[in-house]
């Protein structure tokens, strides 16, 4: 049996382990083990953590299919939920209705509360201030010492600043929520550890939604506030749907920012297409390889089935965890040809790095306004940009949900 210090290399008779380790010589790669299996079957069976066997879906066709499948479930109060660690199943019961653990009716009447900060209209209305952020946070960088650390630098500051200001929350309290936001996402974390980070973080956004539901301010946190305030929802669900949004909101896009300046540090042929065009449309095409190539949502997004469902000659039964990876099905040759290859100029609209169906990411809009604001800005500024340190002293993040590096040193 496959262990979690074990790389799932070979695909035998036994239940390999899952999550994978990656291959370091080659970082942006999903695992090789999740390869294999895709190979044997998209629909393969996996254990986890606490010697369940959910299933792992490795194929694009496949991963699409399940997830628009309302047979498939996010209500992680389930019993055979597939949790990411202990700390999560543990504390499920503290965590409150919202768009990002129910389904149906019920999550279209969260998700289309929350799909007002993130209009096409209102996000090309915040470029002009991630512009501004943007250039400011590199300026300070290059007129400070060299080698800078671009993770602390532009990478985490950026998401948090702007997602802060859109739900009405000081970025002052930004530290705060990062060392919180970690615990709750490590996959090591205890139980305890799990239940102190997100009690602190909820408590912290309780409180702010009663203040503004006393006084709405111009903000996402006061538009759940007043909904709260009308009886529409309670503050609970209020809290909770500020505070997914604030940790989807910077970890993701954080972690997107360093890993593709490194990703096209490391490919100078495509990096030569960012810096040598001023076509916008261009720049937006590169950000879906990188998302597509990236996989930085590597650990899946986890599910349960409500019903039997026929898949790829498999029989997921009512009550199985299911686990997408959305990493690998984006290296699934079936429908990319050459995967491996970071081409800035492929035809990419078929990715799921931001999910597929009714769970896709409500912030994709903003994110993508960030990354293509971020990888256009930082050529221009730094053309000589260049990483400051071995390939092998690079920490990569395989114990968190989103995949990306601890620290990114740069010189130019």
């Amino acid at each position: 049996m496959l262990r979690m210090t074990e790389t799932a290399t070979e695909v035998q008779n036994d239940t390999p382990y899952f999550p994978m380790d990656r291959d370091m010589r080659c970082p942006f790669a999903p695992p090789e083990g999740t390869r294999l299996l895709r190979e044997k079957n998209p629909v393969s069976q996996v254990e986890i953590w606490d010697g369940s066997t959910p299933w792992l879906i490795t194929g694009l066709a496949e991963l699409k299919s399940l997830l628009k499948d309302s047979r498939i479930s996010v209500d992680e109060s389930r019993e055979g939920f597939p949790h990411w660690n202990e700390g999560m199943k543990a504390n499920v019961a503290m965590r409150p209705k919202s768009v990002f653990n129910s389904d149906g009716k019920e999550h279209s009447h969260f998700r289309r509360m929350m799909t007002k900060a993130f209009t096409p209209k209102r996000v090309n209305a915040l470029r002009p201030f991630l512009q501004e952020t943007t250039d400011k946070l590199i300026a300070d960088m290059l007129a400070g010492p060299k080698p800078a650390d671009l993770v602390t630098s532009l990478a985490l500051p950026l998401p948090s600043i702007v997602i802060s200001q859109m739900l009405g929350i000081g970025y002052e309290h930004h530290d705060f929520f990062q060392e919180n936001a970690v615990k709750s996402v490590d996959r090591y974390a205890t139980p305890e550890q799990n239940m102190e980070a997100f009690a602190a973080m909820f408590m912290f956004m309780y409180e702010l939604v009663e203040k503004k539901m006393a006084e709405p301010t111009d903000d996402v946190i006061s538009d759940f506030a007043i909904r709260a305030r009308d009886g529409e929802i309670d503050a609970a669900e209020a809290a909770q749907m500020g505070l997914g949004l604030l940790i989807a909101g910077h970890e993701t896009s954080a972690n997107m920012i360093s890993l593709g300046v490194l990703a096209l540090l490391q490919n100078p042929d495509q990096l030569a297409i960012i810096k040598d065009t001023d076509d916008e449309d261009v720049i937006a095409n590169a950000v879906e390889e990188l998302m597509r190539y990236l996989g930085i949502i590597h650990n899946g997004q986890r599910r349960i089935a409500v019903e039997d469902i026929e898949i790829s000659g498999q029989t997921i039964k009512a009550g199985d965890g299911v686990i997408v990876e959305l990493a690998s099905s984006n290296w699934d040759p079936r429908a990319f040809e050459n995967p491996q290859t970071l081409d800035l100029r492929r035809n990419v609209v078929q990715h799921t790095g931001f999910g597929f169906g009714p769970h896709q990411c409500i912030g994709m809009m903003l994110a993508r306004a960030e990354l293509q604001i971020v990888f256009k800005s930082i050529f221009r500024h730094a053309p000589d940009l260049a990483v400051a340190c071995a390939p092998d002293e690079i920490e990569y993040k395989s114990d968190r949900l989103a995949y990306g590096v601890y620290a990114l040193p740069v010189t130019w």
